[in-house]
């Protein structure tokens, strides 16, 4: 399952038990699906920028705020140039996704696609949509621990 935009890194979001178990997905060969995880492809869903914005967006705060918070865009793997990177998504952010009502969804996606990421690639609202929904099928309920991104290049993951 996933949404396709192009141009940008694949990034595999996930949910693991904790922080730790994320990490460790960084040493696993092919990532967090061989290694047993769900996962959701998303192609020019940046887990660090795009995230933000999107944080920004769900908490109703600014981009500079939602960066800053605690796991936001936080590197969980080694960042040696040799494998994949693994980075946090933060638990304000989990938490708005699973709170969040399919209208709730809608009214993210049209703001998140007008984003300077997105549009950069005419990402359309339906399609940052699909992303969203995707995002949240990785773990829906507000226990369930980590969500993560994981790619199989040395750029940007979460």
């Amino acid at each position: 399952m996933g949404a396709r935009i192009g141009g940008m890194t694949l990034c595999d979001y996930f949910s693991a038990a904790d922080d730790q178990a994320a990490a460790a997905v960084g040493g696993s060969p092919g990532g967090p699906g061989p290694a047993g995880f769900d996962v959701v492809s998303l192609k020019d869903i940046d887990p660090v920028v795009a995230i933000a914005r999107l944080e920004a967006i769900a908490t109703d705060c600014s981009y500079e705020e939602a960066g800053q918070r605690p796991r936001s865009g936080q590197l969980l793997s080694e960042a040696d140039g040799q494998g994949p990177l693994v980075f946090s998504l933060s638990d304000t952010l989990v938490t708005a996704l699973v709170t969040a009502t399919r209208g709730d969804f809608r009214r993210f996606a049209e703001s998140w696609s007008m984003t300077a990421e997105l549009r950069q690639n005419q990402v359309a609202a339906e399609t940052a949509g699909g992303a969203l929904e995707a995002i949240w099928s990785c773990a829906p309920t507000p226990s369930s621990a980590a969500r993560s991104c994981w790619s199989g290049t040395t750029s940007v993951s979460t």
